[in-house]
């Protein structure tokens, strides 16, 4: 079927509601029609995530549940249901909506839901899949995109978002419901009589909170100091605000300001054009709030907290300095490695888990903290895969886990990135190296001190509709018909082939299999510690480009991750 067919069966079945059609028959561009019917919006290992609208390739009631059809099915299938599903949804628009019907549809098929009575952050939900025994949990978020878009993540028993072979599973029965017909419903009503729709909220809150409080390492240094440290705090309008304002209260944390025009949700985010923590541009009010209030560091979550955002300090300038998500990451890390070592409390099996594109800072740290360093995709559901391990095998433990995205993991409560531990931790850091008289930017210049100028970066280049994904895939393409010896100054040491799982050392003549699982992902490793990464996003109409070196200062790094990004746009 065509996409003028799949067009025309939506405008005129009874399937589909008289708002539906409406909205489809108001369009006069072909290529608009195209672009919503040429594809089905594609269940992924991410889930789904695209525009809010009408169409096959929309966010709308009948793609959501299409899917949550496909994942009841397979509940059933492998005896889950009675388990039940939680469910957590942020603040952008449409999310209220898709919750409930996801709910209800679900609730059709026997299965029972604990939906959140409101807004609640990503890792809230991977906390409460295992707190509750579900046997999944789904989010609705669309994360750091546009306010055009929202999405829906699926996560397993573990906490973690799926992976093989549920991941699979689950998006073969999805793939199987292709008549709109067969997707079960049921009234809100007849489903809470049946004892299947139930929510959730207080409890489960105070119970993720509780277990944040235990990570705190240092609560003396933050009585120390928590009438002079000032915060100042921004939930891009999402749903960060609450969990983090109790956090920073409960642990004695006094100075905290919220940038009062971002602090309640909005779907339609109207003071950001990109509700994105890695984005300078969001920052802006912040930023003018830390000048009023003379502010230490300045954090900002996305719209489903699960990324953070950092300024802070220079000593030497009193500029506000932004951090990456690989120096946030990393100071995090260090922080938290170096005070366990100091306490005595760095287990001999200890673990730092990072992702592929992430900083090979990750590794001089691990070493020099003598724990185990694993590389994983790119994904937080690897690293969450491994803690899966872990807790099977008991064979190594966890002690920290991030990825260059802003996002990290401090403790085992949950199983994804979680912004709000990684503020209270964040805070904490700043206390303890405030009682010393340094500011968190002074203290990253200290690590790059000690184990040298990493620095990293990333590009994307964005390509919308069926034309854009015939140019990603041709630029992958042509880089694996012909992967570069060279890429600017640098000799290409290693060429990784995730997608044909491939390694081909250069140095030693060898070729060799990857050990990580099946990814559409090139790797080139260079001379002098530097790397390059290309990829398409799993989320958006993007090929993203992620590049890593290292130098002797900043200036140095930063002149070379600059002719590293220049040499990469040959491949654009």
């Amino acid at each position: 079927m065509d996409y003028l067919e799949k067009y025309n069966e939506w405008c005129n079945s009874d399937v589909f509601d008289e708002a539906t059609k409406k909205e489809l028959k108001a369009i006069t561009d072909d290529n608009e029609i195209k672009d919503r019917f040429y594809k089905n919006l594609e269940f992924g290992t991410a889930g789904l995530r695209g525009v809010i609208g009408a169409g096959t390739n929309r966010m709308n009631k009948y793609t959501v549940t299409q899917a949550t059809q496909g994942l009841a099915n397979y509940i059933k299938k492998v005896g889950g249901e009675e388990r039940g599903v939680v469910i957590a949804y942020d603040s952008r628009n449409m999310s209220i909506e898709f919750s409930t019907w996801a709910a209800l549809c679900l609730n059709a098929n026997g299965i029972k839901t604990y939906r959140f009575e409101s807004l609640r952050p990503t890792p809230e939900l991977s906390f409460a899949v295992r707190h509750l025994n579900c046997i999944a949990g789904i989010v609705i978020t669309a994360s750091h995109n546009p306010a055009e878009y929202n999405g829906y993540k699926v996560y397993w028993e573990d906490g973690a978002q799926i992976v093989p072979p549920v991941d699979k599973g689950i998006m073969d029965e999805v793939k199987a419901v292709t008549d709109f017909s067969t997707i079960k419903d049921m009234d809100i009503e007849d489903a809470k009589k049946a004892g299947l729709y139930t929510e959730v909220g207080k409890e489960v809150d105070d119970c993720y909170i509780e277990e944040l409080k235990k990570l705190v390492l240092n609560k003396d240094v933050i009585a120390k100091v928590q009438k002079d440290l000032k915060i100042v705090y921004t939930p891009l309008h999402g749903t960060g605000n609450l969990p983090v304002q109790r956090i920073l209260k409960e642990i004695g944390f006094e100075n905290v300001y919220v940038v009062p025009e971002q602090e309640k949700p909005d779907g339609n985010f109207s003071t950001v054009t990109y509700p994105n923590p890695e984005d300078k541009k969001a920052f802006a009010l912040a930023l003018k709030l830390a000048e009023e209030v003379d502010a230490d560091i300045v954090l900002a979550t996305d719209p489903d907290a699960d990324r953070l955002g950092i300024y802070a300090k220079d000593t030497k300038t009193g500029e506000y300095m932004p951090f990456t998500g690989n120096m946030s990451g990393l100071l995090i890390a260090e922080y938290e490695l170096a005070q366990k070592k100091e306490k005595g409390l760095l287990p001999s099996n200890g673990t730092l888990i990072t992702t592929i594109v992430s900083s090979n800072m990750a590794g001089a740290i691990a070493k020099d903290y003598n724990i185990r360093l694993i590389e994983v995709l790119t994904g937080f559901k690897y690293i969450g895969e491994q803690m899966k391990i872990f807790e099977q095998t008991k064979k190594y433990e966890y002690l920290f886990g991030y990825e260059e995205s802003y996002g990290c993991l401090i403790g085992t409560h949950a199983r994804d990135k979680d912004a709000i531990v990684a503020v209270m931790a964040l805070c904490e850091a700043a206390a303890y190296y405030k009682s010393k008289d340094l500011t968190l930017w002074d203290q990253m210049i200290n690590i790059y001190e000690k184990y040298g100028y990493y620095r990293e970066g990333q590009t994307s280049i964005t390509m919308k509709g069926a034309d854009g994904a015939e140019k990603i895939k041709a630029i992958l393409d042509n880089m694996r018909a012909n992967p570069p010896k060279q890429i600017g100054e640098y000799k290409v040491l290693e060429y990784r082939d995730y997608k044909n799982k491939v390694v081909e050392n250069y140095e030693k003549g060898t070729t060799s299999e990857t050990t990580l699982p099946e990814s559409n992902v090139l790797y080139f490793q260079l001379e002098n510690d530097a790397w390059c990464c290309v990829r398409p996003s799993g989320t958006e109409p993007k090929i993203k480009f992620y590049i890593g070196v290292k130098g002797t200062s900043l200036d140095d790094s930063e002149t070379k991750l600059n002719a590293l990004f220049d040499a990469m746009k040959v491949f654009e």
